[in-house]
């Protein structure tokens, strides 16, 4: 067996979540290599169609999410289990909006960022096995040309629902399939719907339709009598339309489908996202059922968490604990999707009188409830989450940085670099308070300080006092 050279940190799959993670610690200069099992050239299905208010943002702190929405259709209102609408156009974010874009679209730019800033992605590689000791990660791979090695200090798997890494690891994902056999298109309609995404069931059948921004709509659809077909399974386009036809009473006419595939649908998590050296992320940590079309999202989002977190541990700012703070902070999270997307769903396809009862229910409140509608939007577009924050810390902590105006630009203008912002009020002496990894910026309102990690959310916040910013900077800077 030959051996390949030594990386820092090695990530598996080349999907957005990988490759984001890839981009981020290339930025932060981490010699990072991607092991890719396809073949290059060869993409993942699209089966991800919706990028979310809080994702939109984390891509706008890379300078991509401009060029993004380019590439689909702006939603403004879902409209979800028995018609219950959700208006997420007055979100407090620059993004009110769910984006319409084909995953790929994604994938394209943030393998050109990642491969921009020098990782480097090795396709036809498919990990085997690991072994891990105090030191770093040894990883077995095949290739065209036979069986090799990659030794790493930290191997991260975001390889997917079948991740290698994962079972490697011989860690559990309890769960269960939720809807088998899911029927997906890309379709034009000859009488088009409002340009809402919607997600409903009526009777035996289930389905959910989007607008892309180039006269397709994805199309996907479920029969509750079926039993089931393997993946693999030929779609017939006639069974999908009449699934479409029995879910929304219309088939609004839809012809030419573009792209046709088949997909089961499974709630899972793994109890752990770390092992030693060896951190899980995507679709191999967690699966969730597509209502609210927060799969893709919820992964990118723990690439943006755990990104800044290996860079500043490979670099020494910070000690290999703060590792744990990932598993921490987003195993909650990736709970919350789970119950969350399977309520959607559950709700989107009830069928007996209890569960009628509860969907209209559901519908009530949260169409009437202020607070409930607020959390339901908060939780589905991404924006709503928060991270554990230490007893006595300051209310803001933990929670999601709004894109502030600072005297340098927009905040997640400034998060571009990679680094902490320090966001001081206007007028505030900031003299000794420069370090590597942190950028001083200065609010153009306000009268507190406000430290916002490079992930966007408030690593710290208090009194613009000298004492007090080295007190809030000092466990993360130095």
């Amino acid at each position: 067996m030959s051996h390949t050279h030594e990386s820092p940190v090695v990530v598996t799959g080349a999907g957005p979540t990988g490759l984001l993670l890839a981009g981020d610690l290339a930025a932060a200069g981490v010699d990072v290599v991607v092991l890719e099992k396809r073949p290059k050239g060869i993409s993942n299905l699209t089966r991800a169609f919706g990028v979310h208010a809080r994702t939109l943002e984390l891509l706008d702190a890379r300078g991509l999410a401009d060029e993004l929405v380019l590439t689909g259709r702006t939603i403004r209102e879902l409209r979800l289990f028995g018609e219950v609408p959700f208006d997420i156009g007055s979100l407090p974010s620059r993004f009110p909006f769910l984006l319409v874009t084909p995953q790929y679209e994604v994938e394209k730019l943030l393998l050109r960022r990642a491969l921009k800033n020098g990782a480097v992605i090795r396709y036809g590689t498919e990990v085997t096995g690991l072994e891990q000791d105090g030191d770093g990660v040894t990883v077995s791979v095949r290739t065209e040309t036979g069986d090799t090695t990659a030794r790493t200090r930290y191997l991260v798997g975001a390889d997917g629902t079948r991740s290698a890494v994962r079972e490697a690891l011989g860690l559990p994902f309890p769960g269960k399939v939720v809807i088998r056999s899911v029927a997906l298109a890309d379709v034009r309609f000859t009488e088009e719907p409002p340009l809402v995404v919607r997600v409903h069931g009526t009777g035996g059948a289930f389905g959910f339709i989007a607008p892309f921004g180039d006269g397709y709509w994805r199309v996907g659809g479920w029969d509750r009598a079926h039993r089931g077909e393997p993946d693999d399974t030929p779609v017939d386009f006639e069974e999908l339309r009449a699934l479409i036809e029995r879910a929304f009473g219309s088939d609004f006419g839809m012809h030419d489908p573009r792209w046709l595939s088949r997909f089961h649908s499974d709630e899972r998590q793994v109890p752990e996202y770390r092992v030693g050296r060896v951190l899980l992320a995507g679709d191999a940590a967690h699966q969730h059922s597509p209502a609210g079309g927060q799969g893709m999202n919820t992964g990118l989002q723990d690439a943006a968490n755990l990104g800044w977190k290996l860079a500043a541990v490979q670099s020494g700012r910070s000690a290999d604990a703060l590792l744990d703070t990932y598993h921490a902070e987003r195993h909650p999270i990736g709970r919350a999707v789970l119950r969350s997307s399977g309520l959607n769903l559950r709700l989107a396809m009830a069928h007996n009188p209890l569960e009628l009862a509860l969907r209209a229910v559901r519908r009530l409140v949260v169409t009437h409830v202020r607070p409930v509608t607020r959390q339901a939007i908060g939780e589905i577009t991404g924006i709503g989450f928060s991270y554990p924050a230490p007893r006595g810390a300051h209310p803001l902590t933990g929670k999601r940085a709004p894109d502030l105006e600072l005297d340098r630009g927009r905040l997640y203008e400034v998060l571009r670099e990679g680094r902490f912002v320090l966001a001081l009020p206007p007028g505030t002496e900031a003299g000794g308070l420069a370090r590597d990894g942190l950028v001083v910026a200065r609010r153009t309102e306000g009268d507190e300080a406000l430290l916002v990690r490079p992930d966007g959310y408030y690593a710290w916040a208090g009194a613009p006092r000298l004492p007090a910013i080295e007190a809030g900077l000092a466990p993360w800077t130095g």
